[in-house]
């Protein structure tokens, strides 16, 4: 049956309807649909021109594949209607960046694109000076951005203001989402998106900073060390120190600043040492404040509430940026504080979110300054040990690799404290309902073979390896789940890769050829070709 569209708004209603009821369109429908779409796209009717937008997203999460062929001319097409004069027009373009931005395609079709669209998204979070007077309404005069942000100033005074707010909310949302995606492309608009990102800060109120602060953290992220300049520095940090000092230490918005201000201490490195001092002092403030009303409440629950351990979990993430970003540099704020002793509490807490930003912490603070992690090697280690349980997966994993980075630097005198950990380890894979398949996590071996190659899975690793140098007699139960997490990896660094083959032929001239047959006849048939591909055995 042949369907008749109209240009006009029925027509339109009778496309929304069709999209939204049928996750599957059947094919003739569809080619109708997309005809007609791209008939009413070049229509001046704004109400049109909007619901063009909408029922593209749809389509795009609907029915992607039949979009693909047309992505280039609809990325052109929306590229128009983000900037569109109409607030709801535009609003609904916004919706499709952060629609594209969760497909696997879009890394392929928007990457040619991103030169043009970022700016674009970064004027969209842009306020005019008469957005900034329909805002406050009635008032001429510029208090409301000197003061604090109250409730009050999340409710719009008339329906105008609410318009604009809500379409510098989706530009900023598609930005920071698309800014995952861009990574070192933005790098040339640095200076731009940093001038909007600030100039926003006052002039956004409580609901839009909280999306202001993920767009600055995923920045700082995506960009890396390349954020490590002064004039960037200089533009950045006073906003985002005078949000830290204005709020109060029970204030829960300090939740989403602590996090962006981990990623942009991680990025700017040497450059937030001005700024170290009384950033590390609060954290180690928050976290001790937390574990003190956690022991009152416990004592005393009648008389005091228990804390939100969200306090201290944001603090002990924002203490692992400045290690990662400062290096040797914390050396002296953890020397003259009672960051470590706090850190023995923090990893036995009850709360997995704790014990795994705990261990990231530690591993953290073991690369940077491990004078001050190891008098305390023999009460962590044991914890750590307790923590290899693969259920609790991320756990498990920062736990792996705390345990990674203290035996590199321990070396050779990890073999005094191998018992502590491995007795564990053995428990945990011979527990009776825990899964002995290998692709299954299964114990250290088995978490890390489901982690992509990174910096911290190589540190992990050259830790086990450590400890089975000097101790190869205490992998030999496991030998199977440490092969298969060694076949996991797709390009080891070149010393890595040595270590891995000097102990699976230590291992093989150990148990002699006819053993070594038997042992590796078990194996499937991908690990046996991915270990001789590897290392030659």
């Amino acid at each position: 049956m042949k369907m008749e569209w109209k240009p006009e708004q029925d027509g339109l209603r009778q496309i929304l309807t069709l999209l939204k009821e049928s996750q599957s369109p059947v094919t003739a429908t569809q080619r109708a649909v997309q005809q007609n779409l791209f008939h009413l796209a070049a229509d001046e009717d704004p109400d049109v021109r909007k619901n063009v937008c909408h029922a593209l997203v749809l389509l795009l999460e609907v029915r992607l594949d039949r979009l693909i062929p047309q992505l280039p001319n609809i990325i052109e097409y929306m590229l128009v209607r983000t900037q569109d004069p109409e607030e709801g027009v535009a609003l609904e373009a916004c919706e499709f960046w952060l629609s594209l931005a969760e497909q696997n395609v879009c890394r392929e079709v928007l990457g040619p694109r991103l030169p043009a669209l970022l700016p674009v998204l970064v004027r969209g979070m842009r306020y005019s000076e008469m957005d900034v007077i329909l805002l406050r309404g009635d008032r001429d005069d510029d208090a409301d951005d000197a003061e604090p942000d109250r409730e009050s100033d999340i409710r719009p005074r008339f329906h105008k203001p609410r318009s604009h707010t809500i379409k510098h909310n989706a530009a900023c949302s598609a930005f920071a989402t698309l800014e995952e995606e861009a990574c070192t492309e933005l790098v040339p608009y640095l200076g731009y998106i940093l001038q909007t990102l600030v100039y926003a800060f006052s002039k956004y109120q409580h609901k839009n900073l909280l999306i202001l602060y993920d767009a600055i953290g995923t920045l700082a992220d995506s960009v890396g060390h390349h954020l490590n300049k002064p004039e960037y520095i200089n533009l950045l940090m006073p906003p985002l120190i005078n949000k830290w000092n204005v709020l109060k230490d029970e204030d829960k918005d300090l939740f989403p600043l602590l996090e962006c201000l981990s990623s942009v201490a991680t990025a700017l490195q040497s450059g937030f040492l001005p700024y170290c001092e009384p950033v590390f002092r609060r954290c180690v403030s928050l976290i001790e404040q937390t574990l003190n009303q956690n022991i009152a409440n416990s004592q005393s629950p009648e008389q005091f509430e228990a804390p939100d351990k969200d306090f201290m979990i944001v603090a002990l993430d924002l203490l692992s940026g400045l290690a990662e970003g400062l290096d040797g540099h914390i050396d002296h704020l953890v020397l003259n504080s009672n960051l470590m002793q706090l850190l023995y509490q923090c990893m036995q807490d009850p709360m997995p979110e704790v014990r795994q930003s705990s261990f990231a912490l530690l591993g953290d603070l073991t690369k940077a300054c491990f004078q001050h992690v190891h008098p305390y090697i023999p009460e962590f280690l044991p914890i750590l040990g307790m923590n290899l349980n693969p259920e609790l997966i991320s756990v498990c994993n920062n736990a792996t690799w705390a345990i990674g980075e203290i035996s590199i630097k321990l070396g050779a005198e990890t073999s005094k404290y191998i018992p502590l950990v491995l007795n564990h380890l053995v428990d945990i894979i011979n527990r009776p309902n825990t899964p002995k398949t290998l692709l299954e996590n299964t114990g250290e071996c088995s978490s890390l073979r489901n982690i992509r190659d990174n910096d911290e899975k190589d540190s992990a690793f050259r830790g086990i390896c450590q400890m089975i140098q000097v101790n190869p007699g205490g992998v030999v139960p496991d030998f199977m789940f440490f092969c298969d997490a060694v076949a996991s990896w797709s390009n080891p660094k070149d010393d890595l890769k040595e270590m891995f083959t000097k102990i699976l032929h230590g291992f093989k001239n150990q148990v002699g050829e006819e053993n070594w047959r038997r042992f590796t006849d078990q194996f499937p048939v991908q690990l046996s070709a991915r270990l001789t591909a590897m290392c030659g055995i």
